[in-house]
């Protein structure tokens, strides 16, 4: 053979192989980054080009999907009381993509998941019936929640104690996310986006703000558990009024009648005593009372429910003044309702905080499970002992003090309202919260609730944790008792 035509051969061969070796490794390495590729409008179109699986309330589904005309998007999502769940399920939009558990969830509600194919079909990537998402969700907590809500700007969430299941979560204003599920919805999504509400943000998850006295829980366990002080019938070496430590600025309390002086746990949470609490926090130190709130879920930025909440922080690096004000849940902390709601559930749980979770499993087409999330996966956080002795002064608290509007007939609750400064100098609406909890002695049922206010459009002097929160958690509570 030629010398020239023989080396032209072995660089033609050479090129061949290299062309090979390079589709080879685009289709086995980067294949599933091409088609996840978020410009790859196959996936998309793949996406949609059958029906949905549903996530699922109490059996019921509360998407589906509806066939679509003018588009090679085949299908487009719908929702079943869409305001009501929209915390719940998230959006799943053609044109801005999936959050919450739509979002989650998506390859299994798809089809698309690997766990739904038999191993001829990964090979083939042949399209699979979707799968199902079932919720812990109890449809009469969720209804209860929204309708007391109503136009408020605020969330809720209630979570059973002994399962860590979230019963309810809501946040208002709401949206209905069938309004923004295909790719002609602009004006709904631009309005959406620029309402100054923000009611695509889930509040019960992701704006973690200031908790106010309910915070106060976390330092009267932090006290007990250090033997600070033997129980919640022992008096406090508290001074009314307290001057904030190594400064001139006196914290005053609320109710100046109230009997806060040297006042014991139980009645300085019964009138909600800001000496007593924050001269706690002082005299424990930042440290003991930062350990007692990351007990309870303060500072975990991958608390999953299985969708992520925000984290919320209990700060460091304070002086004694600022210890002081974390005291009563003022300074740097934030928390968000599930947080709170946490709190409450520890305490009623005699000490346990249960993992919390919105999703007992996910199935396939035939009902069998590819996730299973565990009830009951508890940690210890406070002794049997403290528990019991925090609920008996939460219930103090709706007996005889700031939470009378919470209580429900029947039933032992107890709970520990919340009014939290907003604004520099506390200049604009304060914020309303309640945590509580609520148990049936015939029955056994039982839940741990947080509500937050942020804006009920009430005058200033209106806003109490009593007054705006407390009768949404009494509504939960009853409806989850029921």
């Amino acid at each position: 053979m030629n010398k020239t035509i023989r080396r032209t051969s072995v660089f033609v061969l050479l090129l061949v192989l290299a062309l090979l070796g390079r589709a080879t490794w685009v289709q086995a390495y980067e294949g599933k980054a091409l088609a996840d590729d978020k410009k790859n409008r196959r996936k998309t179109i793949a996406q949609y080009a059958q029906p949905l699986g549903n996530i699922v309330v109490a059996g019921s589904p509360v998407t589906g999907s509806k066939k679509t005309e003018g588009t090679d998007l085949e299908y487009r999502r719908t929702y079943t009381d869409g305001e009501l769940y929209a915390a719940v399920t998230g959006y799943s939009s053609q044109a801005y993509g999936a959050t919450q558990l739509e979002g989650i969830y998506s390859d299994v509600l798809d089809g698309t998941d690997d766990r739904l194919k038999n191993p001829l079909d990964a090979v083939t990537r042949k399209q699979q019936q979707p799968g199902t998402v079932v919720t812990t969700i109890d449809p009469d907590v969720q209804k209860a929640a929204y309708r007391a809500l109503g136009d408020t700007k605020g969330a809720a969430v209630a979570l059973d104690p002994a399962t860590g299941r979230v019963l309810a979560m809501v946040s208002t204003p709401s949206y209905d996310p069938s309004k923004i599920s295909g790719t002609s919805d602009g004006d709904v999504w631009k309005a959406l986006t620029a309402d100054e509400d923000k009611p695509l943000v889930n509040r019960a998850l992701r704006q973690p703000l200031p908790p106010g006295s309910t915070f106060k829980l976390v330092v009267a366990a932090a006290a007990l558990e250090d033997g600070l002080y033997g129980s919640v019938d022992t008096a406090t070496k508290s001074p009314d009024p307290y001057t904030l430590p190594n400064t001139r600025t006196v914290l005053k309390n609320e109710n100046a009648s109230a009997p806060c002086e040297n006042a014991t746990i139980r009645t300085a949470l019964r009138y909600s005593c800001n000496n007593v609490f924050a001269k706690m926090a002082a005299d424990l130190g930042q440290d003991k009372v930062k350990a007692m709130a990351e007990k309870f879920g303060f500072n975990d930025a991958e608390l999953d429910v299985p969708v992520r909440a925000y984290a919320s922080v209990y700060p460091s690096g304070m002086d004694q003044a600022q210890t002081a004000l974390t005291g009563i849940g003022q300074f740097d902390v934030t928390a968000t309702p599930l947080q709170m709601a946490m709190v409450s559930a520890a305490i009623a749980n005699d000490g346990l905080l249960a993992a919390p979770h919105m999703v007992s499993e996910v199935v396939d087409s035939d009902g069998d499970p590819l996730t299973t999330f565990k009830d009951g996966d508890s940690e210890r956080i406070v002794s049997s002992s403290t528990a019991e002795q925090l609920r008996s002064a939460m219930r103090t608290v709706v007996e005889e003090g700031t939470g009378t509007n919470a209580a429900v007939s029947g039933a032992e609750v107890g709970g520990k309202t919340g009014t939290a400064q907003h604004g520099e100098n506390n200049s604009k609406t304060p914020y309303a919260w309640f945590t509580s909890y609520a148990k049936d002695p015939s029955t056994g049922k039982q839940v741990a609730v947080a509500v937050l206010i942020e804006d009920s459009g009430a005058a200033r002097s209106e806003v109490s944790g009593n007054g705006l929160a407390a009768p949404v958690a009494q509504k939960m509570m009853a409806a989850a008792l029921k």
